[in-house]
């Protein structure tokens, strides 16, 4: 109850924005430009079939490899920057420069390489979602404080009980809130590389959708997208809720 409680000002606002936006589409009449709440949801029931066993699992396909991959990079590539000040030096500077590059631009380009098969999306999810897991990984494996390294190594802790028992729990906060942030990145990087180059998934349907001057078909697909960055960020914090609990003691 108080969970709910918790989200009634959020809910509100919700609330009032649909409200407000069912009335300007209205006013507009103009639904090929601003379909409303209403109609989204109208054609949302109408295209249920196609929109939820063909598209949908297309891009839920290209978000869970892509996040994936992203995931084991992304740690993997912050536990040897944290190790090893010499591969941090050499590839820090060249991990935030790759984030000035636009993923827009380079999109096309993965669609010549790798044609239009799963693997163009992926490329172009990994390139969003990576960047926030390792700098946010990397920090937090660096968040502990020397003096409790000393203590471990003191009481007889070797570099691998060091890094296991105190800078690996150390940043799994780090990592969850990461994890929040690519997740929903994970979804925009999916859809962007079926927008650009693809026979199937949401960000497809939308593109088609746009082609035939059909608003709420073009904001159908886009609010089952939004919907599924939403239901990732919460299972990210259900588990983040299992693996960090001992936070909550601090």
């Amino acid at each position: 109850m108080k969970r709910i409680t918790y989200y009634i000002p959020s809910i509100l606002v919700a609330i009032v924005f649909l409200i407000v936006w069912e009335i300007g589409a209205r006013g507009v009449d103009a639904m090929y430009i601003l379909p409303s709440p209403s109609a989204i949801f109208q054609k949302l029931w109408e295209l249920r079939s196609i929109l939820f066993f063909v598209h949908l699992p297309a891009t839920l396909l290209v978000i869970v490899i892509g996040l994936s991959i992203s995931i084991v990079l992304g740690a993997g590539l912050a536990v040897l920057m944290s190790i090893h000040p010499v591969i941090e030096r050499a590839c820090y500077p060249l991990l935030v420069a790759s984030q000035t590059i636009p993923v827009t631009a380079l999109a096309p380009l993965f669609v010549l390489w790798f044609g239009y098969s799963i693997w163009s999306k992926v490329v172009v999810t990994v390139l969003i979602a990576f960047f926030p897991i390792a700098v946010n990984t990397y920090d937090g494996l660096r968040s502990t404080k020397k003096e409790w390294e000393e203590l471990l190594v003191t009481f007889g802790a070797s570099k691998l009980d060091v890094f296991l028992k105190l800078r690996m729990p150390a940043s799994l906060p780090y990592f969850f809130s990461a994890l929040k942030v690519a997740a929903p990145f994970s979804v925009i990087g999916a859809a962007i590389g079926e927008w650009l180059g693809a026979q199937a998934g949401l960000g497809y349907f939308s593109k088609r959708m746009m082609t035939q001057l059909d608003g709420a078909g073009v904001f159908a697909p886009v609010l089952l997208l939004s919907l599924l960055a939403i239901m990732f960020v919460l299972f990210v914090s259900i588990l983040e809720k299992k693996f960090v609990s001992w936070r909550k003691n601090l």
